[in-house]
């Protein structure tokens, strides 16, 4: 059974190399198909990953749960899914992106069905773990199709692009979690987004492809005459598993320093996604739609700093963490304002939510790109998922810390605020040491 499962996810082999007018012509080609499909697909992840924190409230009424059990959930597919990335992330490393991806993500999309089928708390922790887990099949074969299909000095503009698809899935999860919990019940949420993904899967399917060599054109390197100093003979060797673990990961100290920043990002970042919609149902007033559009405000307003601030760490000679230091200092002033605006001002929340996402998601995305920087293209999905490791290890503290503050009345949420001040000075303080990093090679 395992020797037929490496067989089919095995890396595709090389084909011999096509005539120079045919790698020109289809290279760009190859290119679009490969941002593309990973761009959809990693969006439909979120779909049937971010859908549970919008009907949280709704969920726990109708089954009784209060917030420290939600929060219990939440945790525990956080600390799956860092597992999940960082596991799946080594396996994907030496697999084909365009099979083990659409795999994922059909999955994710059946255990979506069940959770939504099930009014059992045990099985909805089992599950929503074991989703977080499976979720881990997303990241890393986007990273290594745009590692092999994209030159480390168009990394930070491609990166940011594609990062995007965390905005679009994130908030297009909540739109239709919103839309289907308001058709169906708080199970809509889960059935609704899981036919989405299995549509999606199959989508990937006939437009992802492996390495360039796959489908007979040259090295990315070699199409961009765009090598780093440091590449050899063997630049294209599929790596050992002690190469991969040891070298490129325990040995890496500039590693681990943009894992423990990232850390702490990712406790403000899941912050609102987690809790947000709850917090402004409880705080604010907010009705289920308004905490739907919470979600979508903070998802949708990172695109466009997303793309800006991807270009601007190339032009800063790789130097993401200086970038993303710049933006974690706004995010606090943020949220002192949405923590100081009274209730009968959702616009003005809206306002403060659509700051956090603007400045937040640079961050994400050039903390996973750093992780690339500082590894190889045939690491990527190990380097990033051990830098996801560490984020969703931050997502797990925040999402179950979160929920025993909300819920304990000496405590509530003025806690939960203060407490998200605290960990964006230290994500700041962080990547203070951070500040002169740039790509090796």
């Amino acid at each position: 059974m395992f020797r037929a499962a490496a067989q089919f996810f095995r890396p595709a082999p090389h084909r011999e190399r096509l005539p120079a007018d045919a790698v020109n012509k289809l290279y760009p080609r190859y290119r679009w198909s490969i941002l593309e499909s990973t761009f959809i697909g990693y969006a439909v992840f979120y779909v049937v990953r971010n859908n549970l924190s919008v009907v949280a409230r709704e969920m726990g009424t109708a089954l009784h749960y209060d917030h420290a059990m939600i929060g219990d959930i939440l945790s525990v597919a956080a600390i799956s899914y860092g597992l999940g990335k960082f596991l799946m992330g080594a396996v994907s490393d030496r697999c084909n992106p365009q099979r083990f991806m659409p795999f994922g993500l059909v999955l994710t999309a059946l255990i979506n069905f069940i959770f939504g089928s099930v009014e059992s708390y045990p099985l909805h922790v089992a599950l929503w773990g074991l989703n977080g887990f499976v979720q881990g099949m997303g990241w890393p074969p986007c990273g290594r199709s745009l590692g092999h299909w994209f030159s480390v000095r168009e990394r930070g503009a491609i990166f940011s692009i594609w990062n995007i698809a965390h905005n679009v899935g994130g908030g297009v999860a909540g739109v239709v979690a919103a839309w289907a919990a308001g058709q169906w019940g708080w199970s809509g949420a889960f059935i609704v987004p899981g036919i989405m993904a299995c549509i999606g899967a199959a989508y990937i399917f006939t437009r992802l492809h492996d390495t360039p060599q796959s489908v007979g054109l040259p090295p990315v390197e070699e199409y961009r005459n765009d090598y780093p100093s440091e590449v050899n003979e063997d630049h294209e060797r599929e790596l050992s598993t002690r190469e991969l673990f040891v070298d490129h990961v325990l040995n890496n100290r500039r590693l681990w320093l943009f894992a423990f920043a990232n850390l702490f990002v990712y406790i403000v970042r899941y912050s609102m996604l987690d809790w947000g919609p709850t917090y402004l149902k409880e705080v604010k007033h907010a009705t289920l739609a308004g905490g739907g559009l919470g979600v979508f405000v903070l998802e949708f307003a990172g695109i466009p700093s997303t793309v800006l601030m991807g270009w601007l760490s190339d032009r800063a000679g790789g130097r993401r963490g200086m970038v993303s230091l710049l933006c974690m200092v706004p995010i606090l002033f943020a949220f002192v304002g949405l923590h100081l605006n009274p209730p009968g001002r959702l616009w003005l929340d809206m306002v403060f939510l659509g700051v956090i996402g603007f400045f937040v998601y640079p961050p994400v995305m050039l903390l996973g790109v750093a992780a690339l920087d500082m590894s190889s293209k045939k690491a990527v999905g190990i380097a990033a998922g051990f830098v996801g490791l560490f984020g969703y290890a931050g997502r797990t503290i925040q999402a179950k810390g979160l929920g025993l503050l909300a819920g304990n009345p000496a405590y509530g949420w003025d806690a939960v605020l203060q407490s998200m001040y605290a960990a964006t000075v230290i994500a700041i303080a962080l990547l203070a040491f951070t500040w002169k990093i740039r790509p090796r090679g």
